[in-house]
């Protein structure tokens, strides 16, 4: 089997890649790995530096609105699955423009190699940010949701995953969509809030909270965020989306405090800056369908997932440090 994993040297793909060649993944224990990333900023080869010497795993850099690139590596893959995509809603608000280029066009182009190509699984990973905001009564957010983004990075996501559904009901590719929570771990670039925060505090540099502190998120480690993806990749059935999350509410002050805790430090290390524009209240999800269809489980508890990653912040300045300065 042939997998082309786009955005795999990504936090979230690079975990996908190394978890699936150690065999993690069962449907996928022989399966050869390519990659293909562009190697922005937030692309990184040496997250998959412990997995590099695998005969199963290939690199191509690469973007993904090159449509000719695109169908030579899709060419005679079984599967792909899509991480790559523009992903900080600050920098899409600073501009939009290479949002909408790599989340729309890119993805279309992927969709239309595959279609091509008769690829015989496409997962596109998304986010829950696509369903827009909720109220603190509001029930949690099932697929049937309507999308209402935001941001310019969630509406393009939004524009991104109508597309890779179109691809299915026209064209028959076999399409599922997955939408995360807000995912969390090691190898994450820092400038989302925990390894921002994390690298900042072990710095001795004050951490800047938008706001007053009380937007609601949804906590998913990404190791489980990883296993529902393999599971949807497994046996997801064609043109669904699938919600994955982790089950942990809780407000941006909430992990702070967690945090500082867990590093001794006290509230005296908070900034609180202006708000962020448009800024989201409030993301829940409902993951009874991907549970019940598909057995998914988020297994990491967020004391000892918070904890690791701190730990292995701690312990990898060698990693961090250069992308900070």
């Amino acid at each position: 089997m042939r997998i082309v994993v786009t955005g795999g040297a990504g936090f979230i793909g690079s975990h996908f890649v190394r978890q699936a060649i150690k065999g993690n993944y069962s449907a996928f224990a022989d399966a050869e790995l390519v990659v293909l990333d562009k190697l922005t900023y937030a692309g990184n080869k040496q997250n998959l530096a412990e997995v590099a010497d695998s005969s199963r795993l290939r690199f191509v850099e690469g973007d993904i609105c090159d449509g000719r690139l695109v169908g030579e590596t899709l060419r005679g893959a079984d599967a792909v699955v899509h991480f790559a995509a523009e992903s900080h809603v600050d920098r899409s608000i600073a501009g939009a423009d290479e949002f909408v280029r790599t989340n729309v066009l890119g993805t279309q182009t992927l969709l239309n190699a595959a279609t091509e190509h008769g690829v015989g699984k496409f997962v596109h990973v998304s986010t829950d940010e696509v369903y827009g905001s909720l109220e603190s009564d509001d029930a949690p957010w099932t697929e049937e949701e309507a999308l209402k983004p935001n941001s310019p990075y969630s509406a393009s996501k939004a524009s991104s995953d109508l597309l890779a559904l179109a691809a299915h009901r026209t064209h028959g590719l076999p399409v599922c969509v997955t939408r995360g929570s807000n995912t969390y771990g090691h190898h994450q670039y820092p400038e989302k809030i925990i390894p921002l925060f994390v690298t900042n505090l072990l710095d001795g540099l004050k951490i800047p909270l938008y706001g007053d502190g009380e937007n609601v998120r949804d906590w998913l480690h990404v190791d489980d965020h990883c296993q529902g993806i393999a599971l949807v990749a497994a046996d997801g059935k064609p043109g669904e989306v699938y919600n994955v999350g982790g089950g942990i509410e809780l407000t941006n002050r909430q992990v702070t405090g967690r945090l500082l805790t867990l590093l001794n430090m006290d509230e005296s290390m908070v900034r609180y800056v202006a708000d962020r524009k448009g800024h989201d209240r409030r993301y829940a999800m409902d993951i009874s369908k991907i549970s019940g269809q598909l057995g998914y489980q988020p297994t990491v508890t967020w004391e000892k997932g918070l904890a690791e990653t701190i730990d292995w912040y701690t312990a990898h300045r060698d990693w961090w440090e250069p992308l900070k300065g």
